[in-house]
């Protein structure tokens, strides 16, 4: 599937979620289990304004986050292991990816290579942002984000230009 990526500055979103470590194979398993502890603590303590599913990478080791996005307005604390957090805020590429999820690591290759070649830098983090569920998996839309290392460029060069000035 070809991705059409685009360079957008994104808003910290207050989430609520387990952590995890996992091994890139037990990512189809990890992140639904984790989503479904943090839907039943946010059930069990009867929380509104919570959203979307997320799961948010921050390394090569698959350090993660996975649960719910919230409102600004949503009061939760926490709940067993369940806490509270935030995804990035700041400048990110982003690519949509509609299907399977099990085609999801082709949007995040098509991200980096994107990345690789306007000369655009990883801050590090990157998360997906999970559409509701439908049962024509052919029609499930992921939101996929990579946090860019910003020195001030306008949003849309990313050295496009070829110039030095810009992300670093």
């Amino acid at each position: 599937m070809p991705y059409t990526v685009r360079v957008e500055q994104v808003a910290s979103i207050p989430t609520a979620v387990v952590r995890r470590q996992a091994q890139l194979s037990e990512l189809s398993h990890v992140v639904p289990q984790a989503c479904g502890i943090v839907w039943d603590a946010i059930r069990a303590q009867s929380v509104q304004g919570a959203q979307r599913n997320i799961a948010l990478y921050f390394d090569g080791e698959i350090n993660l986050e996975a649960g719910v996005e919230l409102d600004g307005r949503t009061s939760f604390a926490g709940y067993g292991e369940v806490v509270r957090s935030a995804m990035p805020g700041g400048t990110v590429a982003t690519a949509v990816h509609v299907g399977p999820y099990s085609g999801l690591p082709d949007a995040h290759q098509a991200i980096r290579r994107w990345c690789t070649d306007h000369r655009c830098a990883l801050a590090g983090p990157n998360w997906e942002i999970y559409g509701h569920w439908l049962e024509d998996e052919t029609q499930l839309r992921t939101d996929v984000f990579y946090l860019l290392r910003n020195t001030m460029a306008p949003v849309h060069t990313c050295r496009e230009t070829g110039d030095e000035q810009g992300f670093v």
